[in-house]
């Protein structure tokens, strides 16, 4: 039997043009567009579709942006009759999964993350913090080596678990780089330093998530009419309340997204739907397990490729 997971992706998926071709061929999809820019109050959609790259990247412009494409396309397959049956989304992407389940209304969701990429970028003074992606590791190895590190004063510490392998630390920048000498000690096979505008998903976030909680406070959410699979405990919830207080966590805490994956694998999903450009979580979802169906959709071309193929499911 067919179980199908919608899986929504996060910052660094951003680029100029993303959901043009959608937006511009159904009225039903261009309504997120202007739905977004009459909630943030600027022209959000002149950014996605013209640029610059650079100012779409910032925080507070790339989650905003991501999560209208990301609830445009997941839309746009329910329309055409695919329905999931999990959500999960990471890091940034679990909003767009809150919206694809039912738990938020897009509208809050595009407020609220812009807030929240506000909050982010006012956490901590550029330059002061630092990611960076580490090959070759286990999660306790990674641990060991950043606690010894934050223990003797740079605060660092693992913030994405993305597939076997592949980790990214945060923290201090001089926590990242003493981190990443002593893991290629430890015998990583390669750290790559990520061009991130913050140390996300680490504890220098938690005066943002301060923020966070109390903007989260003023809006309304239901329980999930969709089970999401959730960053922080790779657990499947739809009560409301306890996943207002993940996304809080969520701020400060490891996306557990390799978890997330096995966890929805367990549950019996088959198809996985990645809903936003790109291919980045099909790739770490490839690499977790090899044997479940991937399927990225960011274009009309792709649209179709999974309505044709979801005629065989049953």
């Amino acid at each position: 039997m067919t179980k199908i997971a919608f899986v929504f992706p996060g910052q660094g998926s951003q680029k100029v043009g993303m959901g043009q071709e959608l937006a511009e061929g159904a009225q039903e999809s261009g309504r997120h567009f202007e739905e977004a820019d009459r909630v943030l109050g600027f022209p959000l959609s002149a950014l996605i579709l013209e640029g610059p790259q650079d100012e779409l990247t910032l925080t507070y412009n790339a989650q905003p942006a991501l999560l209208t494409v990301g609830a445009m396309i997941a839309s746009r397959l329910i329309e055409e009759g695919i329905t999931p049956d999990y959500t999960a989304g990471h890091s940034l992407g679990e909003y767009t999964a809150l919206v694809a389940s039912g738990v938020m209304s897009f509208e809050d969701a595009v407020s609220v993350v812009h807030q929240r990429g506000l909050y982010m970028n006012e956490a901590v003074p550029a330059g002061v913090g630092a990611m960076a992606a580490v090959l070759g590791l286990d999660g306790e190895q990674v641990k060991r080596v950043t606690d010894a590190v934050t223990a003797n004063g740079d605060a660092v510490q693992p913030a994405n678990l993305n597939c076997p392998g592949q980790i990214v630390i945060s923290g201090t920048k001089a926590g990242v780089e003493k981190a990443c000498v002593e893991l290629k000690e430890a015998g990583a096979r390669r750290t790559i330093p990520l061009d991130v505008s913050g140390p996300f998903h680490s504890s220098l976030m938690e005066p943002a998530a301060q923020k966070l909680s109390e903007t989260l406070d003023g809006i309304t959410m239901k329980n999930a009419s969709v089970p999401v699979v959730a960053n922080v405990n790779a657990a499947v919830i739809d009560d409301s309340e306890i996943l207002k207080g993940l996304l809080v966590e969520q701020l400060y805490s490891p996306v557990l997204w390799e978890d997330s994956i096995r966890t929805m694998i367990a549950e019996g999903v088959t198809h996985f739907i990645e809903c936003g450009p790109g291919k980045v979580l099909s790739g770490l979802i490839k690499k977790i397990d090899r044997t479940v169906t991937v399927l990225p959709v960011y274009d009309e071309k792709t649209v179709q490729e999974v309505l044709e193929a979801s005629k065989g499911w049953s």
